[in-house]
């Protein structure tokens, strides 16, 4: 079935800002196909961003929609599913904006288990804000801000949020647009804190530094380095290095949601009143 992309978006914001074979792109749409599969009204849905090119797709779609601060985008829709339990709460960002700046909100938002979805623009770099390293950078590679080349160790988005709590997490890549959508999908119908690490292509930021500027190159790049779970658990670990590996880690919907258990204590405390 076709979908009808211009119910979800706001076309008088169109053409998108967004460079030329983007993986933004990809992401978006599998997360608009995903709301269209589940049925839902665009009132009922909320999308919050923080700052960097990922992050402009907040203003590209036809939902309640916000644009924060760099970092601050999880803190605004955890208010925002405090004071609307009912609505669908997503938010868009890039690694940058998502695990550095706003890495301490990411955590606690897994933490506290609040059915909010999380979805990781993941292209090892800060795109808009001049193509800085950021904590999901693959060391070795080249940024502006590491020229010859990147020694940080890498945070694997995927442990940091099964460390933290999240009670679904899933990772996927533009290399696979249809996965990532079911990924994406299950993460919007799960009851908690979801968190999906979308494997995306900057190639003009990242891709350019590291001699893939070329948007199929950088893709094609980026298929050659995940590989399933199923694949992943024949191979010796010294075999996975510098792979990703891809699919769902966790899909737990035993722990209570945190504005059900809010819920609960106002009720408890009107009852004592």
């Amino acid at each position: 079935m076709s979908v009808d992309y211009s119910k979800y978006l706001r076309m008088d914001k169109l053409p998108l800002y967004w460079c030329p074979g983007c993986g933004n792109g990809t992401v978006l749409k599998a997360l608009l196909t995903a709301i269209d599969e589940l049925g839902w009204e665009n009132n009922d849905v909320a999308m919050v961003s923080g700052i960097g090119c990922s992050a402009r797709g907040s203003g590209y779609v036809n939902f309640h929609t916000l644009h924060t601060l760099h970092g601050r985008a999880v803190p605004a829709a955890t208010a925002i599913k405090m004071c609307h339990p009912d609505m669908h709460v997503v938010v868009f960002s890039g690694d940058g904006d998502m695990t550095a700046i706003g890495g301490n909100h990411f955590i606690h938002a897994c933490r506290r288990n609040i059915d909010i979805t999380l979805i990781i623009v993941d292209n090892w770099i800060y795109g808009m804000t001049g193509g800085q390293y950021s904590p999901l950078t693959p060391t070795g590679t080249k940024a502006s801000t590491m020229p010859r080349g990147n020694i940080d160790p890498t945070f694997d988005a995927v442990e940091l949020a099964k460390g933290a709590g999240a009670t679904f997490v899933a990772r996927g890549s533009v290399a696979e647009p249809v996965i990532l959508k079911n990924y994406i999908k299950k993460a919007l119908e799960h009851k908690g804190t979801s968190v999906v690490d979308a494997l995306s292509n900057c190639h003009i930021q990242w891709g350019r530094r590291n001699k893939f500027g070329d948007p199929v190159k950088l893709v094609d790049y980026i298929k050659s380095v995940t590989i399933s779970q199923a694949k992943s658990a024949k191979l010796a670990k010294e075999e996975l290095e510098g792979k990703y590996i891809t699919g769902i880690f966790v899909d737990d919907s035993t722990k209570k949601e945190y504005t059900q258990s809010y819920k609960e204590l106002i009720e408890k405390a009107q009852a004592k009143a």
